[in-house]
């Protein structure tokens, strides 16, 4: 049987703070790294994490906490990444020790920008890291919920399902439900695809469109949805599960969603620049409707609110007629 062994969070927000919750209240303990040995010597003080989730409080003496990235990793054993996507490439910059023989989870639910790969792909490429090594983790599951321990499913998807089970048992709780997959490229596309949405429905809530047709464009989401995973990755899947079609659902309507947010500013008439100078976190879809545009110039999927979602970001089409273009299309 596989044995995760020492486990430790690579990443100081608000996922990063509740996947630590989970996976210690299993192991008693882990390590952490985070960038700023402000923000350590903060939570060491106050036992909890002063910017993210602060009601959410730990044992200190159960982490290791280190802001030099190489010390952690040459210590722990499987590696869970929760750091922002366009910020992945900066944080491993750093690395001097070998990630090959790491088992590596990635709850990063972006691209890596320039890279334009999904993280498992770029860990694999860039680090040598084996498919078997490499696992993500899949929602529906914002970190607000998690923290206050209301229930929720979580999908670990690795090609190899004794290290995906081995890492489920340990998320594993009264208040976590898990399942496994080895449907990793789906899991992952699909946790970067849902934000781009999320940000249409922000932007169409901004718009004023009610209910009726937010449903109209989560369900023509989904669609979109599983012909792009089918063209890059065609397998069997179901894409109602909660890993595609839960976390996308989640993404669209929840307040706690930081890309529902983001689009509804946008859709009220703000900037892109003067949305993310108001938002306190990092809304990934921005980055990932960029990088997907992109991946899809590859594929040529018929992707019209990816499109859509672009023309508003990027080309600065106002939210009023590329919304208009797009509900045109919709049946």
């Amino acid at each position: 049987m596989f044995d995760c062994g020492k486990i430790a969070i690579i990443g100081g927000g608000s996922w990063a703070t509740a996947i630590a919750k989970i996976v210690v209240s299993h192991t008693h303990h882990i390590g952490w790294y985070m960038r700023r040995d402000d923000q350590i010597e903060d939570f060491k003080r106050l036992n909890h994490n002063p910017r993210y989730l602060t009601g959410v409080h730990f044992n200190i003496n159960e982490i290791e906490f280190d802001s030099d990235l190489n010390k952690i990793v040459e210590k722990y054993d499987t590696l869970v990444f929760v750091v922002p996507s366009p910020y992945l490439k900066n944080h491993l910059r750093k690395l001097k020790t070998r990630l090959k023989d790491k088992f590596i989870v990635t709850a990063i639910k972006g691209i890596v920008p320039d890279e334009n790969l999904i993280c498992s792909e770029y860990f694999h490429q860039v680090f040598d890291v084996s498919h078997d090594n490499l696992a993500c983790l899949g929602g529906p599951s914002h970190a607000e919920e998690v923290a206050l321990e209301r229930l929720s499913y979580l999908t670990v998807g690795c090609a190899n399902l004794e290290k995906a089970q081995a890492f489920a048992d340990v998320l594993t709780s009264q208040f976590i439900k898990t399942k496994t997959s080895t449907d990793v490229i789906g899991i992952e596309y699909s946790s970067v695809l849902k934000n781009v949405y999320a940000i249409a429905a922000g932007i169409c809530n901004g718009l004023k469109f009610g209910d009726n047709f937010q449903a109209v464009l989560m369900a023509n989401s989904v669609q979109e949805m599983a012909r792009f995973l089918q063209a890059v990755h065609p397998i069997e899947r179901n894409v109602c599960d909660s890993a595609y079609l839960g976390d996308l659902l989640v993404t669209g309507y929840s307040n706690f969603s930081r890309n529902r947010v983001f689009g509804t500013m946008i859709g009220k008439g703000y900037s892109v620049k003067s949305a993310q100078m108001e938002m306190e976190m990092i809304a990934e879809g921005y980055f990932g409707t960029k990088c997907m545009k992109e991946i899809n110039r590859h594929w040529h999927v018929n992707m019209p609110i990816l499109d859509a979602v672009y023309n508003i970001l990027y080309e600065r089409i106002t939210p009023q007629i590329e919304i208009k273009l797009l509900t045109d299309s919709f049946r």
